[in-house]
């Protein structure tokens, strides 16, 4: 039976692998996690005369160069004087050349974006009229080509390795302390401190080739490189560099002293070392909470700190289970992994999942904002495979924890027999050595009758013996470590757990790269704004005067209480403004009404509603002018409407003003 579910293990663990590498490859690029939520001019805008500046409005806050915000006219030449200004917050701005003629002028874009990410785009407006433009602006991306895969693929390691070097080295502190001189579990926790390092540099040097031009060859460029270590990411990742000297001092200790002293000693130093790796573990992981989403958007002071114990949660599991997998299947065969041990990391993995429950429920409603996100955005959709991972995982961990108990259960006699084995195996040395002394005390006595011709063959002879007999036991000792591996392979409690565990790992590996992923994907909530401003721009109809014109039909459910009002504002930018209300009756024809009343709201910045009154004009026309608009965004228009003396409408339409 264990010949014939083995193989099959193997294979469930490399559809995994395969699916998580399916995963891998098909990231793409880091999504734009600063959203373009306003522009000056607005996107397929038509306007009199060419603007003096163009300014671009993001979600959140985005850092700029020279090259960075460019524009373009209709032949490819760059018409702006290559100085972005701004506060360093969401607004930047750049001055455009004066007396542009008319035609179709091209804004590109590549910033980075608060959260450490590359954000590029494109769009068009025009000035007197449309014309045809030799600029592309389809397949503005950033963060992606060889050095987007690379970096990918970096971040991956630098996950993985952070994982198993904090899951490993409480492994062996929190459950089994006799591990730190176990070879395969030093070798682990090494590896994992490895990767974390060669990940961390080589992210440092892909960094400015990244977030730039996408170049390989700007991975040498020194001074790009120090343009690096000034920004937020690059500091963060030298501060990672930093700890990981740390965590090296750290595993010395461990798999040095530590693991040189006694049990009873052993309790005094694992609660310095428990401090000490501690502090180095939250340290390491707030590199990634100060740098990337944690770091921006709603209630960062509360977020940073909530991202590091899901972090460290994360790593206390997944990296716990590849050193408890690895000590399973590669530890030696005189040291098994003791039912102890594995009742204790039991424990510590269950209050693993209740911290990543909590801690994951909270950045979940920070990054989608909204039910419909989980289904509507590829963050959501990326999110709900995490959740089912997990509950995956935690259901085949409860067959790790039956297993568990039948080996606690089985553990009282398993360790009376390696009692016994060691025992007779102390019997067997002590026999060998006393027949050993014999052999040794008879040939030194014919050798002293003998002459000194015998003494220096028998001299010849007892050297030709020695390594014959070093080879013995080695042999013997390969023999018994075999002997002793089977009977500890055929253990079916120990191979149940054996066979879970493996299960565990492999959909940890998919867990790990669905993680990596999201963290290069724009969050929910920043994905359905840009969606919100980009609708609403386009239903609204922009004459060339830059105005807003909406149409709303209405129904009183009165007699003749059905029409349509039209509602213009004009300039429909920041400060004050013109409205005009026509009201029309089914058949284009106007009317009046009893009263029209008019309110802004821009929900996203909880500002109004702000009452417009307008003055009656004339026949199916009011009008209203110095409307304050007092930010740009996505504005709601809502007006009520009243035919008579008891009925009444409100109705609304949303439009992006500034």
């Amino acid at each position: 039976m264990t010949q014939t579910i083995a193989p099959r293990l193997r294979t469930l663990v490399l559809l995994l692998l395969a699916a998580a590498c399916a995963l891998l490859a098909g990231a793409g690029p880091a999504s734009a996690h600063a959203a373009l939520t306003g522009s000056d001019p607005r996107e397929g805008a038509v306007v009199d005369e060419a603007p003096a500046q163009v300014s671009l409005t993001f979600s959140e806050s985005v850092s700029m160069d020279d090259d960075s915000l460019r524009v373009l006219d209709p032949r490819g030449k760059r018409v702006d004087d290559g100085k972005p200004s701004g506060t360093g917050g969401a607004t930047y701005s750049v001055k455009l050349h004066a007396g542009l003629p008319d035609g179709t002028y091209t804004v590109t874009y590549q910033v980075v974006s608060a959260d450490s990410h590359p954000v590029a785009g494109a769009y068009t407006f025009s000035v007197g009229a449309p014309s045809e433009t030799s600029v592309a602006v389809s397949g503005q991306s950033a963060g992606g080509g060889f050095v987007g895969g690379l970096y990918g693929v970096g971040r991956y390691v630098s996950y993985t390795g952070f994982a198993v070097l904090v899951g490993g080295a409480a492994f062996v502190l929190a459950c089994w302390p006799r591990g730190s001189g176990v070879r395969v579990l030093q070798r682990v926790v090494v590896s994992g401190w490895l990767a974390l390092t060669a990940a961390t540099l080589l992210l440092l040097l892909l960094r400015g080739s990244y977030t730039g031009s996408g170049k390989f060859a700007d991975v040498f460029d020194l001074n790009l490189l120090g343009e690096v270590l000034q920004t937020k990411p690059g500091a963060a990742l030298v501060s990672r560099l930093l700890l990981l000297a740390a965590a090296a001092l750290f595993i010395a200790v461990l798999f040095g002293a530590y693991d040189k002293r006694e049990d009873e000693e052993k309790r005094d130093l694992t609660f310095g070392l428990a401090v000490g790796g501690s502090v180095v573990a939250a340290g390491l992981a707030a590199t990634w909470a100060m740098s990337e989403h944690a770091s921006v958007g709603l209630q960062a002071g509360l977020a940073m700190p909530v991202d590091v114990v899901h972090l460290i949660a994360v790593a206390t599991w997944l990296g716990g289970l590849t050193a408890l997998l690895v000590a399973l299947y590669r530890g030696p065969a005189d040291t098994p992994v003791p039912a102890p041990a594995v009742r204790r990391f039991s424990r510590v993995a269950f209050g693993s999942v209740i911290a990543l429950v909590v801690t994951g429920t909270y950045q979940s409603w920070r990054q989608l904002g909204s039910w419909t996100a989980f289904t509507d955005t590829r963050y959501g959709q990326l999110l709900l495979v995490k959740i089912g991972l997990v509950a995956v995982l935690v259901g085949v961990a409860h067959f790790s924890r039956r297993w568990t108990a039948q080996l606690a259960e089985a553990a009282p006699a398993v360790a009376g027999a390696a009692a016994a084995r060691r025992a007779e195996k102390r019997a067997g040395k002590a026999s060998t050595k006393a027949s050993g002394n014999a052999k040794v005390a008879q040939k030194t006595s014919s050798t002293t009758k003998g002459s000194g011709t015998t003494k220096g063959t028998g001299t010849a002879k007892g050297s030709g013996g020695s390594p014959r007999a070093a080879q013995l036991a080695r042999q013997r000792a390969a023999v018994d470590a075999a002997r002793q591996k089977r009977q500890r392979d055929a253990d079916p409690n120990r191979f149940g757990l054996r066979r879970s565990v493996l299960a565990e790992a492999g959909i940890a590996v998919v867990l790990l790269v669905v993680t990596t992923v999201l963290t290069q994907t724009e969050p929910g909530r920043t994905e359905e704004e840009a969606k919100a401003a980009g609708g609403s721009s386009a239903a609204a109809s922009a004459p060339s005067t830059g105005a807003v014109t909406l149409d709303m039909p209405f129904d009183t459910g009165a007699q003749n209480g059905k029409g349509v009002v039209r509602v213009e504002l004009d300039p429909a930018r920041v400060g004050a403004n013109d409205m005009h209300l026509y009201v029309e009756r089914p058949d284009g024809t106007a009317f009046d009404l009893p009263e029209v009343k008019v309110a802004l709201t821009q929900k996203a910045k909880s500002i109004g509603p702000l009452p417009v009154a307008p003055d009656h004009i004339t026949t199916g026309h009011w009008s209203a002018s110095g409307v304050q608009i007092p930010m740009a965004g996505d504005w709601e228009v809502a007006v009520t409407v009243r035919t008579s003396d008891i009925d009444q409408v409100t109705i609304s339409k949303n439009t992006q003003i500034g």
